[in-house]
């Protein structure tokens, strides 16, 4: 897989995960809603600031930027889904989301490091895999071993 076409993966994964945890986020109730929504807050946060920077990032290297939600539907690792409305079954998924991710940043950074030219990716991806990994401790904390 070249450079251009493993960064506009990141770029779909990460716009789905991001819309999939922030309506996570808005949907969540139950007992523990103030901490569950704000822990989602923080994730969805974080995912919607990347967008723009993977898209600056895809633009820089010459790639234009999917314009229709069904092409970056086609090009994530990450599928849409139907959740139920229980609030550990949304965080499970954000959660095994966020673990698909870290392997879509992984092979990026792989592919990257290849690259001379481009060892500013590499760096940026693992930048990004150490803030998902610690989104997942968070959320595994809060499931108490259900993930």
């Amino acid at each position: 897989m070249k450079l251009e076409e493993s960064l506009l993966k990141v770029f779909c994964s990460n716009f789905v995960v991001y819309y999939k945890s922030h309506s996570s986020h808005m949907n969540i109730t139950g007992r523990y809603f103030y901490s569950d929504h704000k822990l989602l807050e923080k994730i969805y946060d974080d995912l919607q600031d990347e967008i723009d920077t993977i898209g600056e990032l895809l633009r820089t290297i010459q790639v234009e930027v999917p314009y229709s939600l069904n092409e970056i539907l086609d090009l994530s690792e990450i599928n849409d889904y139907n959740p139920s409305t229980s609030a550990d079954d949304l965080l499970s998924v954000v959660y095994d989301d966020l673990e698909a991710l870290i392997k879509v940043y992984e092979d990026f950074e792989t592919i990257a490091n290849l690259d001379i030219d481009h060892s500013d990716l590499s760096n940026y991806a693992q930048d990004q895999i150490r803030v998902l990994h610690k989104h997942c401790w968070k959320l595994r904390a809060t499931l108490d071993g259900r993930v």
